[in-house]
């Protein structure tokens, strides 16, 4: 202890400033995990107002006492960090003055209102980049200048007084939804996670899929399938998928024959998965229940076979490129034991289903969080090579709250979009949009909406993506007939594809650093492996048995049987390749095998599976010993 406060003490000061502001939240955070969040207000003003405060602090990090008081620019982010410290802090200064007077905005605090909203779209920028930020400026001038739009588009036009009131003491701007689930789970979450990676948990989850995979053609591939699934019951965000299992598994890829850009995106759309798969999914999951009133348990309930047929689509693709591209077995020497792997670090994935089990009881995710999160240090300390030793400690909060700023940042952004459409009422006004150019039609509005979240996501997390996306669209779906599970699932998947999909597309682009090729076409060959993510969707949105909703065990477990089948035919029409590369004919049969059998439905099953077996022995039968006679 003593050796790592020295550490600590000859580290750069800025450096421990950040660490200190970190475990001051982390402690708090917790705190209010075991004893009671406070009043929304506090909440949520303390946990912004930190992280701003970090967000500002973070270009000085690593400069040296010597160099700070060298720099002008010091000052100036000195300046900035303290100042947005403070106007976030306002809220829990006179939280009961401004309740006394209902949140009515006083003049100084309009100018306060003001800087709060500088300060946080500045941060947004400096986190994850322009897009949001703009989109929220737009959004701003949208409120101020309603007057001058055309037709339905058009409204009254608002006061700059009048919207600050709104977003800065209203309970739906700034301080609304997004961040108060930032504020609770999304952080509790990310420091579990935390905790399991600097534990090894990560690298214990990377060695079972190695070991399951590696002895099979395209094994590295497979692992990283794998071994993203199984990290996104810890990260739950694709980029953090990506640099996490990617570092393995993207060398690994291209020393055994993948091309730099493959590699890349079968990271990408394995990592982008890892936010569908229960029981921990992403940051989203968490909005998606907070918003729809629907219980954590059963959207991860709901969302679990969708899950599993995207990954065994994504497998059976890697597996078919494995063979199409003749991709060689690895060395077994270079494949580790399941036994080993679990006598050695087995203990630290106990918290996992300490997590599931409180769930499953009826837990809150808090409480399951935190709970976890003590059992995951606990079991630590069980083997000497696992402890959490103080520096462990430290770099945990470190990289747990640098985790969560862009997610909190592009929440409470986000906040402000959602602000004004509730403010202006273009939340109506676009779900009547929707209804309109559909024409009524179902299928034409999931395409709608889905094309609005690829647009109005590009560049975002896919938290902040849902909840735009969830505000203006997902009312519509629900008006046509659509379950709300269901509605708000297809918004979620369509948010998510926006990591995946160009021209700016966040996992690709983490994925291109590692595997050292253009981003651009990572994301284009993301989208052809991820396919089943595009598609997937629409069945469940129109058969909700997919997702276990109004049906029995039997209807469920008969649906998962075709819809597994449907999704291997999928894999094959990708590639266009089984034994060898198919007619254009038998593609065209194979995607009408998926539609088939992905419509749940008795008929179109017994046609899927028919049709399905014909194709397969054609194949086998009649085009290979044609080949093998030529």
């Amino acid at each position: 202890m003593k050796k790592l406060i020295d550490n600590i003490i000859n580290c750069p000061p800025v450096w421990t400033i950040r660490i200190l502001a970190a475990s001051i939240l982390s402690l708090f955070s917790i705190y209010t995990a075991f004893f009671g969040v406070f009043p929304d207000m506090i909440q949520r003003s303390f946990h912004i107002g930190i992280i701003l405060f970090l967000v500002y602090l973070m270009p000085l990090q690593n400069m040296s006492l010597e160099a700070l008081f060298k720099s002008f620019k010091t000052y100036i982010f000195m300046i900035l960090a303290l100042l947005s410290l403070l106007v976030m802090f306002y809220q829990i200064i006179f939280f009961d003055a401004i309740n006394d007077r209902y949140g009515e905005l006083t003049n100084y605090e309009f100018y306060i209102g003001l800087a709060a909203t500088f300060f946080l779209l500045d941060a947004t920028r400096r986190t994850i980049g322009w897009p949001i930020a703009i989109l929220a400026i737009a959004f701003l001038f949208y409120a101020l200048l309603g007057n001058y739009f055309p037709g339905e588009a058009g409204h009254r036009g608002y006061s700059l007084y009048r919207v600050m009131s709104h977003l800065y003491l209203g309970g739906s701007g700034i301080f609304g939804t997004p961040l108060g689930v930032t504020a609770t789970f999304v952080i509790l979450i990310v420091l579990f996670g935390a905790v399991l990676e600097n534990s090894g948990a990560g690298k214990v989850l990377m060695d079972i899929a190695n070991a399951l995979t590696g002895k099979s053609r395209g094994g590295p591939a497979k692992a990283a399938v794998v071994g993203s699934s199984l990290m996104g019951m810890i990260s739950g965000t694709a980029v953090a998928n990506v640099l996490t299992t990617g570092t393995i598994s993207i060398p690994l890829m291209k020393r055994t024959g993948y091309r730099p850009e493959t590699a890349g995106a079968i990271e990408a759309v394995a990592s982008t998965g890892g936010q569908l798969m229960p029981p921990v999914m992403g940051a989203a999951a968490f909005l998606m229940s907070d918003m729809t009133g629907i219980s954590y348990y059963e959207i991860a309930r709901a969302a679990l076979l969708p899950a599993i047929l995207y990954y065994i689509v994504l497998f059976s693709v890697v597996h078919l490129e494995a063979v199409k591209m003749k991709i060689p077995i690895i060395d077994t020497k270079d494949i580790p034991s399941i036994r080993e792997t679990l006598k050695k670090g087995g203990h630290l994935l106990l918290s996992l289903p300490v997590f599931i089990y409180m769930m499953f009881d009826g837990y809150s995710v808090m409480y399951a969080s935190i709970w976890s999160l003590m059992m995951a240090v606990f079991l630590s300390y069980l083997r000497r090579a696992t402890w959490l030793t103080p520096r462990k400690i430290v770099r945990t909060i470190e990289n747990g709250v640098d985790a969560v700023i862009p997610v909190a940042t592009a929440c409470a952004c986000a906040g402000i979009i959602i602000g004004i459409i509730t403010l202006t009422g273009l939340g109506l006004k676009f779900s009547s949009l929707v209804i309109s150019l559909s024409g009524g039609n179902i299928f034409l509005a999931l395409l709608l909406t889905m094309i609005a979240s690829l647009i109005l996501g590009m560049g975002l997390p896919t938290a902040a993506a849902y909840i735009l996306v969830a505000t203006l669209a997902a009312p519509a779906l629900e008006m046509l007939g659509i379950h709300k599970l269901a509605a708000h699932l297809f918004v979620f998947y369509s948010a998510m594809l926006s990591s995946i999909t160009p021209p700016v597309a966040l996992a690709a682009y983490a994925a291109s650093g590692l595997a050292n090729a253009n981003p651009f076409r990572i994301a284009i060959v993301s989208c052809q492996f991820g396919i089943a993510a595009f598609i997937i969707p629409y069945f469940f949105a129109f058969n909700p048995v997919l997702i276990g909703l109004d049906a029995s065990i039997q209807m469920i477990f008969l649906a998962a049987f075709s819809a597994i089948f449907g999704s291997l035919s999928l894999s094959i029409f990708i590639q266009g390749f089984l034994i060898s590369k198919l007619l254009l004919i038998e593609r065209f049969g194979y995607i009408v095998v998926t539609f088939c059998l992905l419509s749940v439905s008795f008929t179109t099953d017994i046609i899927g599976f028919v049709l399905f077996i014909i194709l397969y022995l054609f194949h086998y039968f009649v085009r290979n010993s044609k080949r093998q006679l030529a």
